[in-house]
């Protein structure tokens, strides 16, 4: 199978040219403009056609589209210690959000214990993208009937001036909120996150469907000035 002409089939300029301005880091030339359902669809047909072992080794790619059919060929793999294999190969190639936003392995679901020792190391890998992709699972995963306070601290603890890093941050401690709001609240009411990840996790849980109103108005009190 031609990866590249299976991609450029399904290409879209006009999406392309929406795409690159979401990703300003990354070049241009890159993009083909593959939409996720397309990609999706190519990875279920690389895994089916038993190839994908092949592209998976083929890195780093060329384009974005590529490094984006990486993440969901990933996703679609069944066997756990397959994925986690595949993922920690790829995490060094992952340079965008999106691409570390798009992996997101099926076969962690439900497989806590196995899954929490990786987690923690890749938080803790000092690395941006392994670092936001650690702290997305631990939020997909662990804020639920699985949550254990030290969670939080995990994440809280992690000291990164990479935008993309504190945006999960801020992104954890806002589901937090949602799905834990007692144990996380003292991260607001406290001051233990920077200024700059407390005020952005304020007003993503503002944002949430999943909030009270009272406790969205609370919240807003504790709205913190930023340093000069």
């Amino acid at each position: 199978m031609d990866i590249r002409i299976e991609l450029e089939a399904v290409a879209d300029k006009e999406y392309r040219d929406f795409q690159s301005k979401l990703l300003p880091n990354v070049p241009k030339e890159i993009f083909l403009g593959v939409r996720t359902p397309d990609i999706r669809k190519l990875a279920k047909k690389l895994i089916k056609s038993g190839e994908a072992d092949r592209f998976l080794s083929a890195v780093p790619h060329e384009l974005f589209d590529e490094n984006q059919l990486h993440s969901l060929t990933i996703t679609e793999i069944k066997d756990i210690d397959k994925a986690l294999e595949e993922t920690d190969k790829f995490l060094p190639y992952v340079d965008n959000w999106a691409t570390c936003d798009q992996l997101n392995p099926r076969s962690f679901k439900g497989r806590q214990k196995e899954l929490l020792p990786h987690i923690k190391r890749w938080i803790n890998s000092g690395k941006c993208y392994t670092t936001r992709f650690g702290m997305k699972m631990l939020m997909m995963h662990y804020l639920g009937e699985h949550f254990k306070h030290e969670y939080l601290e995990w994440v809280a603890s992690v000291q990164s001036e990479e935008y993309y890093v504190k945006m999960m941050q801020a992104w954890f401690f806002a589901e937090a909120l949602a799905q834990q709001y007692d144990a996380a609240l003292s991260y607001i009411t406290e001051a233990k996150l920077s200024p700059w990840v407390s005020n952005k996790a304020i007003q993503k849980a503002k944002e949430s469907l999943k909030i009270p109103e009272d406790r969205k108005t609370y919240l807003s009190g504790f709205k913190r000035k930023m340093p000069k």
